[in-house]
């Protein structure tokens, strides 16, 4: 059953309910920190089976500092008919523009979106099914993990960049408000890029030598030779300031990291999919599509599918 269409008019800003899709580390760390601020959240959750499942659990709990506390925020099913005026897409890259597509008839014109996804070609894909609603992509550092169903770990103080080519929102007065420390950028995608970079140096290596960030200061030689492939690859795609000093801020992240695994080691770990095709998937296609000769880059690729492919898991 389709909607009528939304009048952005209708909803003020300081009165806009955040619909939070994703109750995973960082949609829930978002969640969280809007709703404890006073504004107005509300979970959105797959299929009514999640939806019992929470609301047994009663709210999502979240540590910070070894000190633990519930926060009961309401929640819906996907399949819910309210209408969304602004969304938090915090799910994974993969399942991102099914759920937009999902969510379509509920985003009226003028709906806002906060892309929280890793990797790049997600973003692209959920602008594609929603024309007309304001797609932000936004990269953050910000430090988190589940621990059991509902229940995540503040892990660290990060930052997050968001933006586009337009006007700021008013509405990011109100992430500040909830201690979501953030920038606006109309260069965001450099910032993906740069994020791209990072994760694609780190997160591959951690799985395939099954190791905490930290362990990789064990194999700096091949750290420093695949950042090199990926400086070259930054430059080719127009991103020369993503580039800079590139593997010197992977040395920073491992060591500032070196106690943690990676999101893409905690998903094959868990038997889970990984973001395998929005890192270096994306990366790889992109020095295809350019003639780029970055055999490191590519034999990675190879070695991590092969990994996924020992365990059953998906390798795209």
């Amino acid at each position: 059953m389709s909607l009528p269409p939304l009048d952005a008019s209708q909803f003020p800003a300081s009165e806009t309910t955040w619909h939070v899709l994703g109750a995973g580390s960082l949609g829930s760390l978002w969640a969280v920190r809007l709703s404890r601020a006073g504004l107005p959240v509300r979970l959105i959750l797959r299929n009514p089976e999640r939806l019992a499942a929470y609301r047994a659990a009663g709210g999502l709990r979240l540590v910070e500092d070894g000190t633990e506390r519930l926060y009961p925020i309401p929640a819906e099913s996907l399949g819910a008919a309210t209408p969304i005026r602004r969304l938090l897409l915090a799910c994974k890259a993969y399942d991102a523009a099914a759920a937009a597509e999902c969510l379509a008839p509920r985003l009226g014109p003028g709906a806002e979106l906060v892309l929280l996804q890793n990797g790049l070609g997600s973003q692209e894909a959920v602008a594609a099914r929603l024309p007309g609603r304001r797609c932000l992509p936004a990269s953050t550092t910000e430090g988190a993990f589940r621990d059991g169903d509902f229940r995540v770990v503040f892990a660290g103080q990060g930052h997050t960049w968001l933006g586009d080519t337009g006007r700021p929102p008013a509405w990011l007065d109100a992430l500040a408000a909830a201690g979501i420390p953030h920038t606006w950028s109309e260069a965001i995608h450099g910032r993906l890029w740069r994020k791209l970079a990072l994760n694609c140096a780190i997160n591959p290596l951690s799985v395939l030598h099954d190791c905490r960030n930290g362990g990789l200061q064990a194999h700096a030689g091949e750290v420093a030779a695949l950042c090199a492939e990926l400086a070259e690859l930054l430059r080719h795609c127009d991103q020369p300031a993503a580039a800079e000093d590139l593997q010197e801020e992977v040395e920073r992240v491992i060591q500032a990291t070196a106690a943690n695994y990676s999101s893409m080691h905690q998903d094959v770990a868990r038997g889970r999919r990984s973001e395998i095709t929005y890192l270096l998937g994306h990366a790889c296609r992109e020095a295809e599509r350019r003639e780029l000769h970055l055999p490191r880059l590519r034999a990675l690729q190879q070695r991590l599918q092969r990994h996924l492919a020992e365990r059953g898991l998906p390798v795209d």
